[in-house]
């Protein structure tokens, strides 16, 4: 199976990270020139990367995002895929569940949307949002109909072991599934909404549920913390990327997808000497005159 790449923002596999030591924001960021250039060189590279990935038609990549709201999930996405063919990219945003979705269990709604062989697969928000959304809001869990009634820690852990045994089932049968928390802190969250009040054309982003939810950040730091302990495992990784300054959040997601996608050693598919033949046989054939 997929085996994590081991960068400083991943996070550990024992039980071991502490959400108060993980940094929002590094002391040195490239400039903006250095920046562009890294990242331009990186997203070439994860073009044909992609490339690759689709024509061995073994493995599938699953991204997921998760993050409180405006630390750049959509910026992030947008600016590591922008040079991937779209043919060979998907990307779904998950968020409150329709009926449908609330009369199946809780992975249905993004199991069906898992990527195909060759693809690459964006989650902007995931199944995550069970022990997140939920851990904060239990309130909500009323919603979904259980049949059975446990108490709500007994009910975390059951979920925790739901997720790692589809990840692993996932990972067995080979998707690659890489995780972003990104990071980033309260003060910083509240300069990006005053700019969503400042500027009309990022009016449309704001909702005063996001000031609410922002209310609860002790709460919803702790559901990260043992979310992301209880699931981070070497075949299905979660990092922690700082996420106060975007360029520098951008960057360490691409370079982490790039590394990734370089361990499978990915080739193009060998040509059989009937095949060669078969093309000596066309280029002739389409060398005639008309």
């Amino acid at each position: 199976m997929f085996k994590a790449v081991n960068v400083p923002s991943l996070v550990p596999f024992n039980d071991d990270f502490q959400l108060s030591a993980a940094s929002t924001l590094v002391e040195t960021v490239p400039d903006d020139k250095k920046y562009k250039k890294r990242l331009e060189k990186l997203v070439n590279e994860l073009d044909d990367l992609q490339r690759r990935l689709y024509a061995s038609d073994q493995y599938s990549v699953l991204l997921v995002f998760q993050a409180m709201d405006a630390a750049g999930k959509d910026s992030t996405i947008r600016a590591v895929m922008s040079g991937i063919d779209p043919a060979g990219c998907q990307v779904f945003s998950f968020k409150q569940p329709s009926s449908e979705e609330l009369d199946h269990d809780f992975l249905w709604r993004t199991a069906k949307s898992l990527p195909q062989r060759g693809r690459i697969g964006v989650f902007n928000r995931s199944y995550y949002e069970e022990v997140l959304v939920l851990r904060v809001h239990p309130e909500y869990l009323g919603g979904q109909k259980l049949p059975y009634k446990v108490e709500l820690d007994e009910l975390w852990q059951q979920r925790y072991e739901s997720i790692r045994d589809h990840e692993k089932h996932l990972a067995r049968n080979g998707t690659v599934v890489l995780k972003f928390w990104l990071n980033v802190s309260q003060q910083e969250q509240h300069k990006r909404f005053l700019s969503r009040l400042d500027e009309p054309q990022k009016n449309w982003k704001f909702s005063a549920g996001d000031i609410e939810e922002s209310g609860r950040w002790k709460d919803y730091m702790h559901a990260y913390e043992k979310a992301l302990n209880a699931t981070s495992r070497p075949w299905a990784p979660w990092y922690a990327i700082p996420a106060d300054d975007k360029p520098y959040a951008r960057l360490q997601v691409a370079e982490i997808v790039v590394k990734s996608l370089k361990s499978l050693n990915l080739e193009y598919p060998e040509v059989t000497r009937r095949q060669l033949a078969d093309i000596e046989e066309m280029r002739v054939l389409l060398g005639k005159p008309l």
